[in-house]
């Protein structure tokens, strides 16, 4: 089995980096325009690019492993019936990932002042280190990628499709995740044929890199 890690907007692969160490030969890919050539500006772009990259590495038995705008890209390749996932995994995401307006508009009129903002609701507990990291990976991105990756997210709605996904799902949320509250997790988990949702206490929304031993244990439950 090979786990494929997709971060959410605004990052690169490499906010999976504790989970790349604990899950050997995992891979966690650039996104398009996320250090990586092009670009995209929908889920269902950055679907195509995902089933490119499975089907050039000649992936097999995958569990997508998407957090926020990673998870809903997971979804959208589920209801794709891709014949080479076998399980998914969303961290801080849904089915459904209304963005607030003024998000989109202080990414559109103040980056930096908008990546600060969202960088200190990205954690339970946000220390000058972790804000630093995630304001540090949204200007990596930029701000025309970043704007494009929220409002793919804000665009995003397959809640009257939940029932199509036949695949083994666990829906794993923090405590305190402020951009996916719990609830998502919850309803998600209810409405797919095969669905688990597991909350992490002291955790935001990057709770894979907030608290990786605890995610890391609950996905390796999930895959056993």
């Amino acid at each position: 089995m090979t786990l494929l890690f997709i971060h959410g907007s605004g990052f690169t692969g490499d906010v999976f980096s504790q989970q790349l160490v604990a899950f050997p030969g995992s891979v966690a890919p650039n996104l398009p325009g996320h250090g990586a050539p092009g670009g995209a500006a929908t889920v269902a772009e950055f679907g195509d690019f995902i089933e490119r990259f499975i089907e050039k590495q000649h992936l097999r038995d995958v569990t997508l492993c998407g957090n926020s705008l990673g998870g809903t890209i997971a979804l959208e390749v589920a209801l794709r019936k891709n014949p080479a996932l076998r399980s998914i995994v969303l961290l801080g995401s849904g089915a459904r990932l209304r963005v607030a307006p003024s998000i989109l508009e202080g990414l559109r009129a103040d980056f930096d002042r908008m990546c600060t903002e969202l960088a200190q609701m990205l954690y339970a507990d946000p220390t000058p280190e972790r804000v630093a990291y995630a304001v540090a990976a949204m200007h990596h991105v930029g701000p025309a990628q970043t704007l494009a990756d929220y409002e793919a997210c804000n665009q995003f709605d397959v809640t009257e499709r939940l029932g199509e996904v036949a695949l083994p799902v666990l829906a794993l949320t923090g405590e305190a995740d402020q951009m996916t509250p719990p609830k998502y997790a919850e309803v998600l988990a209810g409405r797919v044929q095969a669905g688990k949702a597991r909350i992490i206490p002291r955790a935001g929304h990057l709770v894979m890199a907030e608290r990786p031993e605890e995610t890391n244990a609950a996905i390796a439950e999930f895959l056993s």
